[in-house]
């Protein structure tokens, strides 16, 4: 499965408060609500006087491979899970609490001007890499120069596509200056990842930013690496001379002494190490494992927990998606016709449990899910382009197809049939041919052997349409290979939920992401009308604003059948050994379980 939560990282949660003339604060917050005063301790969530010490060994929620470099920023190749959260820090940082709003960390100060077209920050004294050197402007403008050229990956330069320079005005202070007044951009810039010029030099000469491989990054987190070893298994070694321990930011938080993440390249040696005490935590994706292996003695006793944890988390998108690229796809009643061969219903019935949702629209269970008809607000954007879209889109949204009753799976295949021979598709010959007589094939890509089970049910459906079905399946880094060079005609994708959806969408929907190998972009969606109303989402003003355009662009992108909807699950399943730690007394509303894990949980006295 495709997981973009590398990408989500990318841009930190929120920023500071707009004000009608130039000023400088100690957050940003994109729409004007900032929660914690200047001078406030810590964040509500984190245990300021939590115990510092011990070790947590966890499972990475990404798929499981070996890494082959240390730069998490160039396209090639795989970095160890966490090496960016634990080691290389920002100008300003996030929270789990504010969606749009985020606070200094290596920056203790930003100014917005009064045009919106640039945001100054200077830099914390304090701030130090972790050779000792300070984090100085001319760090933030290498890191910025290295992060938007070629040598980088895509991601980065569509991102900071909106930045028109960069300006050292002093040792401490750095100007980012942009090209319209978007009132994201702070927060954009302000997540940017800052590391040192001093990364990949030898004897004075730096080396090409893609050549920098087995270097380990010289950042400014609470982490460092013990060693430079490539492999399997990776730990972190908490810094004792971190800067930033104590400011508030950080009060409370990354209290352990080591982070290991340990990979293993099968389900049933993951399962059988958490058994065995070989690590402490564990996320669970599939809902048949939840049901049928978290039992036993182990988990009678309550050496080992089964929780499931709640969040106030956007739902995720997940669904089987289309390379528009290739020409069987490009038609909307063929992509919908596909669609209507996945039985959800009974899927969920026999095979998960009845733990999952069904997925609708690409915003489920948030502020940004269309539904019914376009609201006024809503037409106001869409009537605009109404030139540019299918007529369909003013209508109600699309739902998934149900096969609850009355609905049925034999009916919606009726349905699907209708619609492939208006789209030129008919059954002769034992398959579904187009005019020419070509049959319709469809070769599934995938890295994950266990999702053979649940493609199963739809490739029979689609048998009965007269569509061949066959599932390959691949190693991690072949699958990362051709993703990358879109070579695939269908997968899996998983895209995390967004508090704070913004720049970063460009990446997932724009037109020039589709051209550009690596990107995010994975459908190829070309579509100037989404293209419009992600600058609407950019440059939304209110939250009010911003829900407004990501309804119409969840409307937009859903009227275009991308994608088969799949499912989504509306808690955590985490599978945990309690005895060697303590939770912190409160759960923020918005999380991901693992960063939650590694900021805010301790190790008890047990735990040396």
């Amino acid at each position: 499965m495709r997981d973009f939560s590398t990408l989500c990282v990318l841009v930190v949660a929120g920023l500071l408060f707009s004000a009608p003339s130039s000023w400088a604060a100690h957050a940003y917050a994109q729409f004007g609500d900032v929660k914690y005063p200047a001078g406030f301790s810590h964040f509500s969530y984190a245990n300021p006087v939590a115990r510092k010490g011990g070790e947590i060994r966890m499972v990475p929620p990404t798929r499981p491979t070996n890494f082959d470099k240390f730069n998490p920023f160039t396209l090639r190749g795989t970095a160890p899970y966490g090496i960016g959260a634990l080691m290389i820090e920002t100008l300003l940082t996030g929270n789990s609490e504010e969606p749009t709003t985020a606070y200094g960390l290596l920056a203790d100060d930003v100014e917005v001007a009064v045009d919106r077209l640039s945001a100054t920050f200077r830099l914390n004294e304090k701030a130090r890499f972790h050779d000792g050197s300070p984090v100085l402007a001319a760090d933030v403008l290498h890191s910025y120069t290295q992060l938007t050229s070629k040598l980088a990956a895509p991601q980065y330069r569509t991102l900071y596509a909106e930045v028109s320079s960069v300006t050292v005005v002093s040792e401490r202070i750095v100007r980012f200056n942009f090209a319209t007044p978007n009132p994201e951009l702070p927060l954009v810039v302000g997540g940017m990842p800052v590391f040192s010029r001093n990364w990949g030099q030898s004897s004075g000469v730096s080396k090409p930013f893609d050549k920098i491989v087995a270097d380990v990054p010289i950042g400014s987190g609470p982490y460092k690496l013990p060693s430079a070893n490539m492999g399997r298994d990776i730990t972190y070694v908490r810094d004792p001379a971190y800067w930033g321990q104590d400011i508030p930011v950080r009060k409370g938080q990354f209290n352990f002494d080591r982070i290991t993440f340990k990979i293993y390249l099968d389900e049933t040696s993951r399962f059988e190490g958490l058994k065995a005490g070989e690590y402490d935590f564990l996320r669970e994706f599939i809902s048949r494992n939840w049901a049928r292996q978290y039992v036993g003695k182990q988990f009678t006793s309550g050496e080992i927990v089964k929780r499931a944890f709640e969040n106030g988390n956007p739902g995720d998108f997940q669904g089987y998606v289309f390379n528009l690229r290739n020409p069987k796809f490009q038609d909307a009643r063929v992509r919908q016709a596909i669609g209507l061969a996945m039985d959800f219903e009974w899927m969920n019935r026999q095979l998960f449990y009845g733990i999952y949702k069904r997925v609708n629209g690409y915003f489920p269970n948030s502020d940004f899910h269309a539904e019914g008809l376009p609201k006024p607000d809503e037409l106001v954007l869409l009537e605009a382009m109404r030139d540019k879209l299918r007529p369909e889109v003013f209508g109600p949204v699309p739902v998934a197809p149900s096969t609850d009753p009355p609905g049925s799976l034999r009916e919606n295949l009726r349905r699907a049939q209708a619609l492939l021979k208006d789209a030129g598709w008919t059954y002769r010959d034992g398959a579904l041919r187009n005019a020419r007589g070509e049959a319709f094939t469809i070769e599934f890509l995938n890295d994950q052997p266990s999702l053979i089970r649940i493609v199963g049910p739809f490739q029979k459906s689609l048998e009965k349409l007269g569509i061949t079905m066959t599932y390959r399946v691949v190693d991690f880094s072949l699958s990362k290979q051709k993703m990358d060079a879109f070579d695939f005609e269908m997968t899996t994708l998983r895209l995390p939920g967004s508090t704070a959806p913004g720049g970063e969408l460009f990446e997932i929907f724009g037109s020039k992401a589709a051209e550009t190998p690596g990107s995010s972009n994975i459908w190829g969606i070309k579509d100037p009308a989404v293209d419009a109303l992600l600058q609407k989402v950019v440059s939304a003003k209110t939250r009010a604003e911003l829900g407004t355009a990501m309804r119409a662009l969840d409307r937009v992108l859903t009227h275009g059948f991308y994608s088969v909807p799949q499912y989504y699950g509306d808690a955590f399943l985490i599978g945990y050994r309690p005895a060697g730690f303590v939770l912190p007394p409160t759960i923020p509303p918005y999380y991901q379980p693992d960063d939650w894990a590694m900021r805010t949980w301790s190790a008890s006295p047990a735990n040396p």
